[in-house]
């Protein structure tokens, strides 16, 4: 059994490859299926298999796209409710592929059709766990109480996982290698290892979720201080339970404008570039979410702060940057509300306003002071004691509550978000001066 593990680091997602006597199943794959192929092809194996730990709320998984055009048989839970043609796989259900058995386990928690997949051969044990075991946490139960063909409750599925982690391992070999769906930097858990696998043995010993408590401590302790929910993540659930197009065509469908100075007015643009090339020039009604790497979470944010089916255009720094920013949009499919992706011309009117930073250290009463950094972040102490805090992922919804009679000035703990908190409040205050503190912050903490 020969196992690949892939990395998206930008949603840090992984799926896996496994092979045997020539033949290749697939857990929990990305959108886009290419690199699953060349993998393949690269070791003459056929695709026989997906196997969908649970439908994903934080990225558009490819398995029916896959399925089309393999012929790979798609393996999920009967409680997924899943409207494409695939073939149930619950507890008790076996798949014989070369040297290699997979049979499932229910391990619900992180969502009621969460489902476990073990893999055996003659000299290793795999656990493909998804969203229900990480290295070193468990995944999060607060994400179907409004979405999903099966509605739970945020207490029943963390009784659930309760209940998950107390039984559904035992049995399992100490050496068994667990890999999850998610490292560190996901949504889908708060307080993951950095490392991508582990044994079920050193998670036994170390993961809290596994350690002698009772349900209630347990059920306290997985709901507290859970990070937020941006508006794609139903939206994904939704998507991954129909299926999802074929990628490589809702690509090929979006327009590309070059040089542009205008575009129509009432559509939000979001602006990939990075901060200092944005505050030179920019579109009206623009909102800088900054691409400039994979360190930047783009696709989180975008989907954090653009609602599922609205409308947008994307500006890009160049030509060159149309590829990945157009593949990395199409990761939270959010690809078909594109208008199109657009670089500009260098007429554009718009420019950001100027900071003066000496005089807000000397005079910070002069400003009111917008903290767009999330919840469990303020809990651990405000920066400026007098700030309004507006979660960014909340920030156009509630930018009513910011008063705009002295200048604004936005900021997060790094640099990173605050572009695009005070490109918001930019576009809501017309006649305000709004000022972005980027990396300054960090002369102030």
């Amino acid at each position: 059994m020969k196992i690949k593990q892939f990395k998206d680091s930008p949603l840090a997602h992984y799926s896996y490859a496994v092979i045997s006597d020539g033949k290749m199943a697939l857990i929990d794959p990305s959108r886009n299926p290419l690199q699953y192929y060349r993998y393949a092809e690269e070791h003459h194996a056929k695709i026989v298999a997906v196997f969908e730990t649970h439908p994903h709320a934080d990225f558009v998984s490819g398995h029916c796209q896959i399925h089309d055009q393999t012929g790979a048989t798609i393996y999920v839970s009967k409680l997924l409710g899943a409207d494409y043609e695939h073939k149930s796989f619950d507890e008790g259900d076996k798949v014989e592929m070369g040297e290699v058995t997979f049979r499932a386990l229910n391990t619900p928690g992180h969502s009621p059709d969460s489902i476990t997949i073990v893999a055996e051969s003659k000299s290793k044990t795999a656990l493909f766990t998804g969203d229900t075991l990480f290295i070193g946490d468990v995944g999060r139960p607060d994400l179907r109480e409004k979405v999903g063909n099966m509605k739970a409750k945020r207490v029943e599925l963390a009784k659930d996982m309760y209940h998950t982690m107390q039984h559904k391992f035992n049995g399992l070999p100490d050496d068994a290698i667990v890999y999850p769906a998610h490292g560190a930097g996901s949504l889908c858990g708060k307080n993951m290892s950095t490392d991508s696998s582990s044994t079920l043995g050193q998670e036994r010993k170390f993961n809290w979720a596994f350690q002698d408590q009772t349900e209630e401590k347990f059920v306290e302790t997985i709901l507290k201080d859970q990070p937020f929910i941006p508006h794609y993540f139903g939206f994904n659930v939704d998507v991954n339970k129909a299926g999802a197009d074929n990628v490589q065509k809702t690509k090929a469908a979006v327009k590309l404008h070059l040089s542009v100075e205008s575009l129509k007015n009432g559509v939000t643009v979001i602006d990939s570039r990075d901060g200092d090339r944005y505050k030179e020039g920019h579109l009206p009604n623009s909102i800088n979410i900054m691409a400039r790497n994979e360190d930047d979470k783009y696709e989180t944010w975008l989907g954090a702060i653009l609602k599922p089916e609205e409308p947008f255009y994307l500006v890009v720094q160049s030509i060159g940057n149309v590829r990945d920013l157009l593949e990395r949009t199409a990761k939270i499919g959010y690809e078909k509300q594109l208008k199109g992706i657009v670089t500009l011309s260098e007429n554009v009117s718009q420019k950001s306003d100027e900071f003066d930073l000496r005089d807000f250290k000397k005079h910070p009463e002069k400003y009111t002071i917008v903290d767009i950094r999330n919840d469990s972040e303020v809990a651990e102490g405000k920066i400026f004691e007098d700030a309004i805090t507006i979660p960014l992922n909340e920030l156009r919804e509630k930018s009513w509550e910011v008063p705009s009679e002295k200048p604004i000035v936005v900021h997060c703990a790094g640099g990173y978000r605050s572009s695009a908190g005070s490109s918001i409040l930019k576009n809501k205050f017309k006649d305000t001066r709004v000022y972005d503190l980027s990396e300054d912050i960090q002369k102030f903490t």
